[in-house]
């Protein structure tokens, strides 16, 4: 067999290519499902956050209103115990919950204060040194003063 009779017939063989072809667009499009993979979680990350943030709030006014002052640690302590359990199951290592006493009080007769609650996402990216940062939500929370 001469070579100038072995180059025709490789050209006309097409038992490998799909394997080729799958090894080039395979590590791409597998990449692509875990990008989107990867931005569904965070969106129920970030959703978790707010509906989190809502529940904080809701606890703080409520303990307001029934005479139990509660300080800013207290309601971080709170938050990052409700972040726990259903519906929310979040990390314990990886949320925090910072609240802080605004420096303006934007509303008369009310107690201004701001939360701020943060989570470290799961990377399914990691093996490509894509790595995602924190999700964070921030809402006021208003006490309002007995009259």
């Amino acid at each position: 067999m001469t070579i100038r009779s072995f180059l025709p017939r490789i050209r006309r063989d097409e038992t490998g290519a799909s394997a080729i072809e799958f090894a080039l667009l395979g590590p791409i499009f597998l990449l692509l499902f875990m990008g989107v993979l990867q931005v569904g979680i965070a969106m129920q990350n970030y959703n978790a956050l707010r509906g989190l943030s809502a529940d904080v709030a809701r606890y703080a006014m409520v303990q307001y209103q029934t005479g139990n002052e509660v300080s800013n640690s207290q309601i971080e302590t709170w938050a990052e115990n409700a972040a726990l359990g259903a519906p929310y199951l979040l990390d314990q290592n990886r949320v925090n919950a910072v609240v802080t006493t605004a420096s303006t009080q934007r509303v008369t007769g009310a107690t201004e204060l701001q939360l701020v609650i943060s989570y470290q996402l799961d990377s399914f990216l990691g093996f490509a040194g894509i790595e995602f940062p924190f999700v964070t939500y921030t809402r006021p929370i208003f006490l309002l003063d007995e009259a």
